[in-house]
């Protein structure tokens, strides 16, 4: 039986889906590339080290979730925080973390994941400071001068209203750009 003859559509069709396919990951891509900035881990004092970094991925993350509430792209957040567990259980592989012993790191990784995303939201509808102990307390574990701990409020409030102002179809395309 001879192949059918595609028009074209079924291409076109096909990229749809895939560009639709890496949406989250191109997001999520843009969201680490944010928590790496140097500015972090000189300026603020971000604990330069998996814990550090761990750190300001949540938050980036729990900034664009948050933003993206009321969209109606709750699959999207959803496979979103798919992708960052994907990256959070690859990374423990590439460390060399057993095959035993990922599924445990990836649960506690989960709860405290959880826990700043809870945190975050609380301090977003409270007081400047409950913002400022949930930074502190989370980025800032082992203790940061208090400019650092200012700073980086400051940063997370006005990423809050800088990313208010960007059309939701410009955060899915993954053109993030935090102040």
């Amino acid at each position: 039986m001879p192949e059918p003859a595609y028009d074209g559509k079924c291409m076109i069709l096909g990229r749809l889906f895939k560009a639709r396919e890496k949406r989250e990951k191109r997001l999520y891509e843009a969201i680490v590339a944010a928590a790496r900035h140097v500015r972090f881990y000189e300026d603020m004092r971000v604990a330069d080290s998996i814990d550090g970094r761990f750190e300001m991925i949540v938050l980036h993350l729990f900034l664009v979730l948050n933003r993206l509430k009321g969209e109606g792209v709750e699959d999207l957040r959803q496979k979103l925080t798919d992708e960052f567990f994907a990256d959070m259980d690859r990374s423990l592989r590439e460390l060399g973390v057993s095959d035993v012993a990922v599924g445990k790191k990836v649960r506690k990784i989960a709860e405290s994941y959880f826990g700043r995303v809870t945190a975050y939201d609380r301090a977003l509808s409270a007081n400047p400071k409950v913002l400022e102990e949930a930074i502190s307390r989370n980025v800032y574990p082992d203790g940061a001068p208090e400019e650092s701990i200012r700073a980086m409020t400051g940063y997370f409030s006005d990423a809050v209203k800088h990313l208010g102002t960007m059309s939701s179809e410009q955060i899915l395309l993954g053109e993030l750009n935090f102040p």
